[in-house]
């Protein structure tokens, strides 16, 4: 099932659309909040298709991400109570939640960066930092530096990764697409599953 190739061949035509650069800050944007595709999924083609722009393209992925993070912080400040925490418990995320407590307990707002860095889910703990916070306004610097070193750091290693690799890469990438997506899927309901 080459469900991913097909998907990234869609991914190319917009990298070359000439609002690609829009659609690219409008997913960074909102899957800090609820889209559930990496960012990752548009940025790398973009960067393949211009690696001249791929510093450009982080740049734009970082800044949107970061402002999608912020609105989810604000979100979970000032609605968490009222609209996030019925929402976590009618979507089955109430364990998820209670372990992101948990950990932001322990680890406060390091969690932001490894969320914003790793392929977690960051739009979780963007809302949640914004709903555990017993200061928000307070809180919300620590929260934008952590989203800002985490997503940069993400952003900008995909980009540097790629343009190092070039065309040979684009090939690579091209040739092993659906076993990277599945294998990603699989990762992800284990994760899921063991989050949960």
């Amino acid at each position: 099932m080459k469900i991913f190739s097909r998907f990234y061949e869609i991914c190319l035509g917009w990298a070359k659309h000439p609002y690609s650069e829009y659609y690219l800050a409008t997913l960074s944007f909102f899957e800090s909040i609820i889209f559930p595709i990496p960012v990752d999924v548009m940025l790398a083609p973009m960067c393949l298709s211009r690696l001249d722009k791929a510093y450009r393209y982080a740049f734009i992925a970082t800044i949107s991400s970061v402002l999608g993070g912020i609105f989810g912080y604000l979100l979970g400040a000032y609605l968490g109570g009222a609209v996030v925490e019925p929402l976590m418990q009618e979507w089955g995320f109430s364990s998820a939640f209670a372990k992101t407590q948990v950990w932001f307990s322990e680890y406060g707002v390091l969690m932001v960066f490894i969320a914003g860095f790793a392929p977690i889910p960051y739009k979780i703990f963007t809302v949640s930092a914004g709903a555990l916070s017993l200061s928000p306004m307070a809180d919300l610097a620590p929260f934008i530096l952590a989203s800002v070193l985490g997503r940069s750091g993400r952003f900008y290693l995909v980009a540097y990764i790629l343009r190092l690799g070039g065309e040979k890469m684009e090939e690579k990438l091209h040739q092993t697409i659906d076993y990277i997506g599945w294998t990603l899927v699989i990762v992800a309901i284990i994760a899921y599953l063991m989050y949960k």
